[in-house]
């Protein structure tokens, strides 16, 4: 059994977060599951915590993607429709505008465009160097296709920022998504180009939306091996969801070399969630962050781009992990025991009438998490799943499947 190591030092984790108020405007309306409440709860309580007034810490400002940034990814009839649906209110249902998932709001270019735009400002500080670590907490939108809105996405703001790395001379982009559901329209986006290697860990597809993500999907001609899809059992908890990462994501992400590392992190995976299955803690959350933050130290010079995503218990999940995921790209994590500022407590009793969490954490300071080099378990499903795509992906990258790396 082993423990994370520590966080890379606060001295090299400089983090420029981008934020506009404007942000909550994407919007799909009352009763949808993607409510804007959850990122205003999130900034609150960093604010609030004082992540966002750490040294090395700032708040930027930044321009909304322009039709140039978004034709990087998205087709140009698509990015007309979506313009059009937003200022005429009617659906537009060939490109997946006006369904349940994808409501048409006013203004729904204009949000869109926002956090595309946030996440590419994210990516242009990392790569010209202004700041190693760089964060849009209100992207993560992974499942926009290039001609369709999906799955409550509109624009794909990581892709587009993936996009537009590769466009100012990048050659090896890692994008790892730790989403309860599949990225699988950043995996679309870039499922030809060997540059990208995309890493998806996901609940299986055999029981959640998108219905994608199997161990057989490896990218395509000329780039076999660059998506990566760990599909995880139904009741995957922490232990066994560490695991899998530690067995596939540091292996690969050492071999690949990328020069920037693209994150998402759909807090989805937490056991009160209402749309999945798995079983994770806000501690485990909170250890995956530290470990991809140590990985982008490890293997990508620093060069960190953290995106929010999914995670739809609004109140008692979003806030607290998306906060520690801001606190561990700063250098300085939150001791999990940390009581949340009664401030923020009574602020979220007045936007949603609920009674806030206590603590930043959910009663597991240290995770313990058996190792991939501990030994297989065949009886495990974990494991299982585990083993079917490193056989799949690791020859393509001198790996060995049955060893560790």
């Amino acid at each position: 059994m082993s423990s994370p190591a520590p966080s890379p030092a606060s001295d090299s984790c400089g983090l420029r977060v981008f934020w506009d108020d404007k942000l909550v405007s994407y919007d799909f309306g009352a009763g949808h599951p993607l409510n804007p409440v959850r990122v205003e709860l999130t900034m609150a309580l960093a604010r609030e915590l004082q992540v966002l007034d750490a040294p090395g810490v700032r708040l930027e400002e930044f321009d909304p993607a322009d039709d140039d940034l978004l034709g990087l990814v998205h087709e140009a009839p698509y990015i007309a429709a979506v313009r059009q649906a937003g200022a005429t209110g009617r659906a537009d249902l060939r490109h997946g505008l006006g369904t349940a998932d994808n409501p048409v709001f006013i203004g729904m270019h204009e949000a869109s465009s926002l956090v595309a735009g946030a996440s590419v400002a994210a990516a242009r500080a990392v790569w010209t160097g202004r700041s190693p670590h760089a964060a849009n907490i209100a992207g993560g939108l992974h499942h926009a296709m290039a001609g369709a809105a999906s799955g409550f996405c509109v624009y794909n703001d990581p892709a587009v920022a993936i996009a537009w790395l590769l466009d100012q001379g990048a050659e090896r982009v890692a994008y790892v998504d730790v989403d309860v559901h599949h990225g699988d329209g950043v995996q679309a986006a870039f499922y030809d180009d060997p540059r990208v290697l995309t890493i998806s860990l996901h609940e299986t597809p055999r029981t959640l939306f998108p219905g994608t993500g199997f161990p057989t999907e490896t990218g395509g001609k000329g780039a076999e091996g660059s998506a990566v899809n760990v599909a995880l059992p139904p009741g995957t908890g922490d232990a066994n969801w560490l695991r899998a990462f530690d067995a596939v994501v540091p292996p690969l992400l050492r071999a690949f070399r990328p020069q920037v590392l693209v994150t998402q992190h759909g807090c989805d995976s937490h056991a009160l969630d209402p749309l999945a299955h798995l079983i994770l803690s806000v501690d485990g959350q909170r250890t995956a962050y530290a470990m991809l933050h140590r990985l982008a130290h490890e293997t990508a010079g620093g060069r960190w781009v953290v995106t929010g995503g999914g995670g739809y218990e609004l109140v008692q999940v979003v806030p607290r992990a998306w906060t520690h995921l801001l606190a561990e790209a700063s250098g300085r994590p939150i001791p999990p025991e940390t009581p949340t500022p009664r401030d923020w407590r009574e602020f979220v009793r007045l936007r949603t009438e609920e009674i806030a969490p206590l603590r930043m954490t959910d009663g597991t300071s240290v995770v313990e998490v058996r190792t991939w080099a501990e030994g297989y378990d065949p009886a495990n499903p974990v494991d299982q799943a585990v083993l079917a795509t490193r056989r799949e992906v690791f020859p393509e990258h001198g790996l060995d499947p049955l060893m560790y790396a």
